[in-house]
C-alpha cells in the first residue's frame, strides 16, 4: 500500500447509500474530480434493506482502510440489524467524530458554536444484546466495559491535545446507572489525569441537553457513551446549522469511514432525492477530514475554503439552509470557487 503523503493517488471505498446518499456522495466523486485530489473510488452498491454487509465491499474497506459512505436506512423495528452498526463492530471503528460549528455567513440562533462530540462506538446500548425472556417482556442489555471506555476517553483528551482543544466534557447519566455510567466516568478522570493542561467536566445528560440548547458556547470537546452520543451529536448539529452542514467520521485504529456528521431522518427523504435538492456540504467538509486522514492537508484546505466560501457567500444554498439551489447548483459553485482560489 502507497505510504500516506507521498502524493501517490489512493484508493477509497464509496458505498452511495440509500435515499440522498447516492446524490450526495455524487456530488464529492465531481468536486474531487476538480480538484484533482489524488484519490480514486472503488463503489459498491450497498442498501441499508441488506441482512449484512456483503464480503466483497468488508474486503474493498480492509484493503483500502479508507471508506466514504453515503447514508443506509436503518429499518425500524424487526429483526434486521443496522448496516452501520454492523460496519462498526466489523472493522472495530471505536469513535464517532462530529464537528458540529457556526459556518461563516450562515445565520443561526447561537453564535461562537464550536463542538466536537467524540462518541464510543463499539458498545452501550448498541451492542445489541436483546432477547424476548417471556412473551411481551423484552431484555436489552447495556454494556459498558473498562476497556473501550479509556480507549475513547485517550482518544478524546488526545484529539483536544492535537487540535489545540481547552476542555473535555463527559456526558452520563452515573446518577441514575451508577455501575454502568460510573465506570464510564471513572475511566475518563484516569485518563484525564495524564492530560494536566487540559480542563475536564463532567455533566449529566439531561442538564447537557438543556444546556446545549441554551448556552452550546459552553462546551468544546465532549465524550460520550454510544446512545447519549448520538443524541448530542444531532442536537448540537440541529443548533449549528442543520445535519446538512455537519461532517462526521468513525474512526478505528487500523480504519476509518467518513460520512455526514448527524443523519436524523433525512437520508430517506424522497422529497429531496426526486428535487434534487439535498444538500452536500456536509458531505463535501467530511471528504476534507478524509482528506487529512489521508495526509494530504493542502487538498483538504483548498476544498474546506471553497466550499465554506460558497456558504458565505450565499448565493447557493439549498432549501435547508433558506436558499432554492439543487445539489447540481451548490457543486458548480463548489467547483468554481476551486478554480477561483487556484
Amino acid at each position: 500500500m502507497p505510504r500516506p503523503g507521498d502524493g501517490a493517488p489512493r484508493a477509497v471505498t464509496l458505498i452511495p447509500g440509500d435515499g440522498i446518499g447516492p446524490l450526495v456522495t455524487g456530488a464529492v466523486v465531481e468536486v474531487m474530480k476538480a480538484l484533482h485530489a489524488p484519490v480514486y473510488f472503488e463503489a459498491y452498491e450497498v442498501t441499508g434493506k441488506m441482512d449484512k454487509v456483503p464480503h466483497e465491499l468488508m474486503d474493498s474497506i480492509r484493503k483500502n482502510k479508507v471508506c466514504l459512505k453515503g447514508g443506509l436506512a436503518t429499518p425500524v423495528g424487526g429483526g434486521v440489524s443496522s448496516l452501520n452498526v454492523q460496519l462498526r463492530k466489523e472493522l472495530d471503528l471505536f469513535a464517532s467524530l462530529v464537528h458540529c460549528f457556526n459556518l461563516p455567513g450562515l445565520r443561526t440562533r447561537h453564535d461562537n458554536v464550536n463542538i466536537v462530540v467524540i462518541r464510543e462506538n463499539t458498545e452501550g446500548e448498541y451492542a445489541g444484546l436483546e432477547h424476548e425472556v417471556v412473551p411481551g417482556v423484552v431484555e436489552s442489555l447495556k454494556v459498558i466495559t473498562k476497556f473501550c471506555s479509556e480507549r475513547i476517553a485517550k482518544y478524546a483528551f488526545e484529539y483536544a491535545y492535537l487540535n489545540n482543544r481547552k476542555t473535555v466534557t463527559a456526558v452520563h447519566k452515573a446518577n441514575i446507572m451508577k455501575l454502568a455510567d460510573g465506570l464510564f466516568l471513572e475511566s475518563c478522570r484516569e485518563v484525564a489525569k495524564k492530560y494536566p493542561g487540559i480542563k475536564y467536566n463532567e455533566i449529566i445528560v439531561d442538564n447537557c441537553c438543556m444546556q446545549l440548547v441554551s448556552r452550546p458556547e459552553q462546551f468544546d470537546v465532549m465524550v460520550t457513551p454510544n446512545l447519549y452520543g448520538n443524541l448530542v451529536a444531532n442536537t448540537a448539529a440541529g443548533i449549528a446549522g442543520g445535519t446538512g452542514v455537519m461532517p462526521g467520521g468513525n474512526v478505528g485504529a487500523e480504519h476509518a469511514i467518513f460520512e455526514q456528521g448527524a443523519s436524523a431522518g433525512n437520508v430517506g427523504n424522497e422529497k429531496l432525492v426526486q428535487q434534487k435538492t439535498a444538500n452536500p456540504t456536509a458531505l463535501l467538509l467530511s471528504s476534507a477530514m478524509m482528506l487529512r486522514h489521508l495526509q494530504f492537508p493542502s487538498f483538504a484546505d483548498r476544498l474546506e475554503q471553497a466550499v465554506l466560501g460558497v456558504v458565505e457567500d450565499g448565493k447557493h444554498r439549498t432549501k435547508d439552509l433558506g436558499g432554492s439551489s439543487t445539489t447540481q447548483q451548490v457543486v458548480d459553485a463548489v467547483i468554481a470557487k476551486l478554480a477561483d482560489n487556484e
